[in-house]
């Protein structure tokens, strides 16, 4: 029996493979939310609310995907 769990990253679901992933803000309430996005309907799919930026890494991490770099990371 082991005491910690190992993390295991879920599949990317089949109808958001090869979408990009992106964040978008409410303009009225400025509450920001991450997902898939589909260019054919401008909809995010599997959204989930982004608090910080550990939301914003943790949904990377939950499907297996790196981060991208910031541009002004990069030129540091």
């Amino acid at each position: 029996m082991s005491f910690f769990k190992t993390f295991r990253s879920q599949k990317i679901p089949e109808e958001c493979k090869g979408l990009e992933i992106r964040t978008e803000s409410s303009t009225c309430t400025g509450e920001k939310i991450i997902g898939f996005y589909e260019p054919l309907s401008k909809k995010l799919l599997c959204s989930e609310l982004v608090r910080s930026e550990s939301d914003i890494d943790s949904f990377y991490k939950k499907y297996g995907l790196e981060r991208p770099m910031k541009k002004d990371r990069e030129a540091r």
